[in-house]
C-alpha cells in the first residue's frame, strides 16, 4: 500500500495556486519562463514559497545559489531576507538565461540585493572560498547534475554550521539520479 499521494496535473495546480502567494515579478518570471522550450529547468511557485518559508524561519540574511536560470529561485528568496543587510549571491554560467533574471529582481525591487556572478560555478565557488567568503545560511544548487558533487562539496564550506543546503532534482522520476556505483549526495541537508 503506497503512503503517497498520486501527483496529478490537477494537484499540482491547487498547490501552485493556494500553496504560494506570488509576487507580481515572480508571476511574471514564471509565466514568461514557461513559454520557453525548456522552461522545465525552472522551479515551480510550491518550491519558491517553501525555500523563502525556510530562509524566514532560520532567519537567514545570506543565500548562496548555484545555477540560476530565468531567476525565479533567486527573486522567491531576496523578497524575504531582510532589506538593511539580506545578500543573495547567485552563480551561473549563461548571460542570456541571467539578463532575463535581472529584469525581474528589478522590477520587484530586489536587485541592489544580488550579487551575479557569471562564469563556471566551480572557479566562482572555489574563488569565494580563497577570499574567506562571510559564511551563508542557506544554499541552493540547482545546476548542472553532473557537476553536484563539486559543488555539495564547496558549498559546504561556504555555509555557516547549523544553515542549511538545498539540491534541486535529486529525484528525477522518481529516481535516483546518480549511478549506484557513485557515493549519493544527501538532500536536502542541514549543516
Amino acid at each position: 500500500m503506497s503512503r503517497m499521494m498520486p501527483v496529478t496535473e490537477q494537484l499540482i495546480a491547487y498547490v501552485a495556486q493556494m500553496g504560494a502567494r506570488e509576487n507580481p515579478a515572480l508571476r511574471r518570471c514564471r509565466e514568461e519562463t514557461a513559454k520557453m522550450s525548456n522552461s522545465m529547468m525552472q522551479i515551480g511557485p510550491d518550491q519558491g514559497a517553501v525555500m523563502a518559508l525556510l530562509v524566514q524561519l532560520i532567519g537567514a540574511t545570506r543565500y548562496l545559489e548555484v545555477g540560476t536560470f530565468t531567476g525565479y529561485s533567486a527573486l522567491a528568496v531576496a523578497l524575504v531576507l531582510p532589506d538593511d543587510d539580506g545578500r543573495v549571491v547567485c552563480c551561473d554560467i549563461s548571460r542570456e538565461y541571467t539578463d532575463r533574471a535581472r529584469e525581474y529582481w528589478v522590477q520587484a525591487g530586489v536587485s541592489s540585493k544580488i550579487d551575479l556572478r557569471i562564469g563556471p560555478a566551480l572557479q566562482t565557488l572555489d574563488e569565494m572560498i580563497a577570499d574567506n567568503a562571510a559564511p551563508f545560511d542557506f544554499a541552493f544548487i540547482d545546476a548542472d547534475k553532473t557537476n553536484y558533487d563539486g559543488y555539495y562539496e564547496r558549498v559546504l564550506q561556504l555555509v555557516r554550521p547549523g544553515g542549511l543546503i538545498a539540491l534541486d532534482n535529486m529525484l528525477w522520476a522518481g529516481r535516483w539520479p546518480i549511478p549506484r556505483s557513485r557515493t549519493p549526495i544527501p538532500a536536502p541537508c542541514a549543516r
